[in-house]
């Protein structure tokens, strides 16, 4: 799941319409931000395995800080509640953890099992949509649609930048999930953290964006 999450960001503010859509994108990718960051020190692991058989070249070991469910409950609360500490805005703040959480509940319908509930010794979850790439591309192309539909009936673009910059912003978004769908496997669990860091640009130019949009 990558470009769904992204999807929840721009349905959200539907719900929220004064957040911007810089903050809904780093909510409901929060997850797979400080992922990367815990791989790069050694905290989570994730194993290359080109010759699994599975549509993803993914073995996703151990990420209980990042992907236990109680742990994302935990991220929610207080991804939440700094927003409130910062807006003072409660429907904000519920909107806000609503998106950290969806990220969990999108990738337990597309992860093989290997979602824990607790960071300890847990059953490990996921309903492997995976396994039908025709499926994913569906669920999560609609999702991400759909999220897109959400955002243009809420807001408008104020200036050429708040339009040019919103189909900009979907056009990346597009592009890097082909190029995760039909690039080879990545050549070490050190490179997929890095290139998982730049991330933090779509959720910077989702800011630009919404800076140059207003609500309808």
């Amino acid at each position: 799941m990558f470009i769904g999450h992204f999807g929840v960001g721009f349905a959200a503010k539907k719900a929220a319409p004064r957040i911007s859509l810089g903050m809904l994108f780093l909510a409901a990718q929060f997850l797979d931000l400080l992922w990367p960051t815990l791989l790069l020190f050694g905290v989570e692991h994730v194993a290359i395995t080109p010759d699994s058989g599975r549509a993803i070249p993914l073995n996703f070991t151990d990420y209980p800080i990042s992907h236990s469910l109680l742990m994302v409950i935990v991220w929610s609360l207080i991804i939440g509640s700094l927003y409130w500490l910062l807006r003072k805005n409660t429907k904000g703040a519920v909107v806000v953890g609503i998106c950290v959480l969806s990220h969990w509940i999108l990738d337990l319908i597309v992860h093989y099992p290997d979602l824990p509930l607790t960071p300890w010794n847990s059953p490990l979850l996921g309903f492997a949509l995976w396994s039908s790439p025709l499926a994913t591309a569906f669920v999560e192309g609609l999702i991400f649609l759909s999220g897109i539909a959400l955002y243009v009936h809420t807001t408008r673009a104020k200036n050429r930048a708040g339009n040019f910059g919103l189909w900009l912003l979907c056009g990346f978004l597009i592009l890097s999930h082909i190029a995760n769908i039909l690039g080879p496997p990545p050549p070490s669990v050190t490179a997929i953290a890095w290139v998982s860091q730049l991330q933090w640009l779509f959720v910077a130019l989702a800011f630009w964006v919404d800076h140059n949009r207003v609500a309808k």
